[in-house]
């Protein structure tokens, strides 16, 4: 399967001047608290609940965040294409293709069911226009093309 979003991940500081410039764009803010949600998510290989970004940033940034806050600013994140929600996994990842086309191509989750691991790999178009037609050929409309599959990384193999 190809990867369309290449290497595009970069350094840390890159990826979230990046997300800055395009919230600005967008006429919204990275704060300091999103900031620190973000670079949790982008520095972990691994899909973060809520709960986990809240130690994560008591850890890391000696900040207490309130779970009713770390779920409104998952949701903004979410809304400005910079995090994904992992609907099978009630949990979050960073959008690999922050630095990048991000209208290239559809995005499909490899979820660990051992460990939680995630990798966000490309579909391309063509493969979610096969989808659509499916879906359409059984009287549905596919609301989101976003894939996630349970899988178990090489290390959990």
């Amino acid at each position: 399967m190809d990867n369309c979003f290449g290497d595009s991940m970069k350094n840390i500081g890159d990826i979230i001047r990046v997300a800055e410039q395009h919230c600005e764009s967008r006429g919204t803010r990275l704060t300091k608290k999103r900031k620190h949600v973000l670079t949790a998510l982008i520095e972990s290989a691994k899909a973060l609940s809520a709960y986990d970004l809240i130690d994560v940033c008591r850890e890391k940034y000696g900040e207490d965040i309130p779970a009713m806050s770390v779920y409104r600013i998952l949701e903004f994140l979410e809304s400005e294409n910079l995090v994904h929600k992992l609907s099978t996994a009630s949990k979050y990842a960073s959008c690999e293709n922050i630095i990048g086309d991000k209208a290239r191509c559809y995005s499909q989750f490899l979820i660990c069911k051992s460990c939680s691991k995630v990798k966000e790999v490309g579909l391309k178009p063509t493969m979610i226009a096969e989808l659509q037609a499916t879906v359409k050929d059984a009287s549905f409309k596919l609301v989101n093309p976003q894939l996630e599959m349970n899988c178990l990384c090489d290390d959990c193999a």
